[in-house]
Formats: C-alpha cells, sequence, structure tokens
C-alpha cells in the first residue's frame, strides 16, 4: 500500500535542544497510526511538521505525494491542536457555519459534525461557557467537516470522560476504514491498544514501531507499557 504521509531523515532544532533526530516513517491510510511517547518526546513537533507548520532543520515530509504545508493540502488535511481552536465568542453552531464557509462544505455537514462529536444537546451554546473537554469536541468537528483525506489529532481525549473518548476512538477507526488516513498522538499507554500500528517516539527519536501485538511479542510483555518500559531499558543500555 502506497503510504499517504512519508517523513525522510526528518531533524529539528529548537534553540539548543534537537526535537526530532533524522525521523523516517511512513504511514498508510485505512488504518489509525498513533504517536506514542513521554511528554517532550517530540510528538507534537512531528505533528506540526506533517501539517507543515513547523520550521525543520533538514529532512523531507510528503503528504499525498505533495510537500507538507503545500496550498494544495489545505482542504485535504485536517489538523487538531491540543489547544481547541476555535471562536470562543460564537456558539457551536455558528463556528461550523464559519468554517463550513471557509471549506465550502455543504450545509447538511454542519449537523452531521455536532452529532459526530456528541454536542447536539450544546449546539446554540457559546463556546466560552462550554467546558473543556466540550471545547475540544467543538475543534474536532470543525476538523471532520470537510471529510479530509489525513487528519492529524494532537492528543485529543485529553480531559475526557471514558464513555466519550470510547466513542471518539470508534469515530477515529469509522474514518480510517472509510479510507483516510488517521495520526492520532497520546502519552496514555491504554488508548495505544486501540491503534493500528504504533510509532513509539523517545527523546526525537523512533524507538519502535509495529502493531501492539508485534511490540508486545518482540519485548515479551501482556500489556503495552511494560513492552514500553522494556524498550526504554533495551535503548539506555545499548
Amino acid at each position: 500500500m502506497q503510504p499517504t504521509i512519508t517523513v525522510s531523515e526528518l531533524r529539528v532544532v529548537r534553540g539548543t535542544t534537537e526535537a526530532l533526530r533524522g525521523v523516517s516513517l511512513d504511514v498508510v491510510s485505512g488504518r489509525v497510526t498513533g504517536l506514542l511517547g513521554p511528554s517532550g518526546s517530540g510528538k507534537t513537533t512531528l505533528m506540526r511538521s506533517v501539517v507543515g507548520v513547523q520550521l525543520v532543520a533538514s529532512g523531507r515530509v510528503e503528504v499525498l505525494g505533495s510537500p507538507a504545508g503545500s496550498p494544495e493540502l489545505r482542504r485535504r488535511v485536517a489538523y487538531v491542536t491540543q489547544a481547541p481552536s476555535v471562536y470562543a465568542d460564537l456558539t457551536v453552531r455558528e463556528n461550523l457555519r464559519f468554517f463550513a464557509r471557509v471549506l465550502r462544505s455543504p450545509a447538511h455537514r454542519i449537523d452531521e459534525a455536532i452529532d459526530t462529536v456528541s454536542l447536539a444537546g450544546q449546539a446554540d451554546q457559546v463556546v466560552s461557557t462550554l467546558s473543556g473537554g466540550e471545547r475540544a469536541r467543538v475543534s474536532l468537528a470543525t476538523a471532520v467537516l470537510g471529510a479530509p483525506e489525513v487528519l492529524v489529532l494532537d492528543e485529543p481525549t485529553v480531559g475526557l470522560d471514558p464513555v466519550l473518548r470510547r466513542d471518539l476512538w470508534h469515530l477515529f477507526h469509522e474514518i480510517a476504514r472509510a479510507g483516510r488516513t488517521v495520526l492520532v498522538s497520546s502519552h496514555v499507554m491504554d488508548e495505544a491498544e486501540r491503534c493500528d500500528d504504533l510509532v513509539l517516539l523517545r527523546r526525537g527519536d523512533v524507538l519502535a514501531r509495529g502493531t501492539p501485538a508485534e511490540l508486545k511479542e518482540a519485548t515479551e510483555s501482556v500489556d503495552l507499557d511494560a513492552a514500553f518500559l522494556r524498550l526504554i531499558d533495551r535503548s539506555d543500555a545499548t
């Protein structure tokens, strides 16, 4: 299968810190690919590089056959940041109407997006009055509004209740099954089990990658928490 995202020898330097150290990986459509790792491992920097908003020192990132950040990718790639990126003084529906115009999405997609993130009861509520988790869902609604081919999600379930987290992961898999690319980051290991493929990052390097089952088998571990710790120990020992 042809990769939809190709990262080759990517280096990113911030001040005196090398945030990414020659990272290379491919991401394919039809599967949920998870970026796992502790805070500071490079997950957000890698995602910013994929959507073309990160200054890179060297290397190459291509998305859907074009350099990351190319104008032709603006409506084909959606990015949900950790901080909700919506207008606090507008209602949920007004935000969606605005982004629908920007993305040239049909009007019926507005209610569909609101229903998708379970905000029908808050559709006419001003965003500033919503909880943090609800604001995060509004951001996700704006992302799915345009039916993007590539969906990049930076820790989208932080602060959400277990039921909504479960429902959103179900949504991510539905989007992937429709033939789209889903790249999602997390530092929570129980969410790693929900991914089809995993990329484990540490200190700007790819520590390991594979399916959850492959990583557990390779480390003779019963869960991914133990697998990740064993991979770290092996890395430190070399």
